[in-house]
């Protein structure tokens, strides 16, 4: 264990540089949702994780998102920042291209997205626990309907520190929860 002075810093932590250039090659592209479009072509989002840290947790990645792709209306288990680098997608009603910032606070639920005729891409930061919540599946099967989209299988990913894949569950909302109200 390291130590630590009352100013908060931690003797031998070092920043850490990530260039979209330099670890093109070193940090893949991960698929981690997947579609079958109305026209019978696949879209997925593919997430590049550049920061993923168990103490404490976070963690910070690129996500492209290919045309039309859509994702289920959730939140996460921490505070969860985005800004958008390129193309547009809707969250909910709201249209968000180049530069749109969201920030989700732990609790709240957004979308849920469609990805433009170009696709999307993003920043993001999770403050902690970065796996997701939902618990409005009908809302998710009405729009792919609506869509002639059927879901496909989430690839696998690979969690650390045990981490349980949440990527399909889908949880009563606690209405008694007296943060709720």
């Amino acid at each position: 264990m390291t130590s630590s002075n009352v100013n908060g810093r931690v003797f031998g932590m070092e920043a850490k540089f990530t260039s979209q250039i330099e670890e093109e090659e070193n940090t893949p592209w991960i698929p981690v949702r997947s579609q079958k479009n109305a026209d019978g072509s696949e879209a997925h989002v593919w997430e590049k994780w550049v920061a993923f840290s168990v103490e404490p947790m976070y963690l910070a990645l690129f996500a492209k998102w290919d045309p039309g792709m859509i994702v289920r209306k959730h939140g996460h288990f921490s505070p969860h920042v985005l800004v958008v680098l390129k193309g547009e997608f809707f969250c909910g009603e709201r249209l968000c291209g180049p530069g749109t910032h969201i920030e989700l606070p732990l609790g709240a639920d957004f979308g849920p997205f469609i990805a433009g005729s170009e696709g999307v891409e993003l920043y993001e930061v999770m403050m902690g626990d970065p796996r997701s919540w939902s618990d409005d599946p009908e809302a998710m099967e009405k729009i792919l309907k609506e869509h002639g989209v059927t879901p496909l299988p989430d690839p696998p990913i690979e969690l650390p520190a045990g981490l349980e894949d949440l990527r399909n569950v889908y949880a009563k909302a606690e209405r008694d929860n007296p943060q709720s109200k």
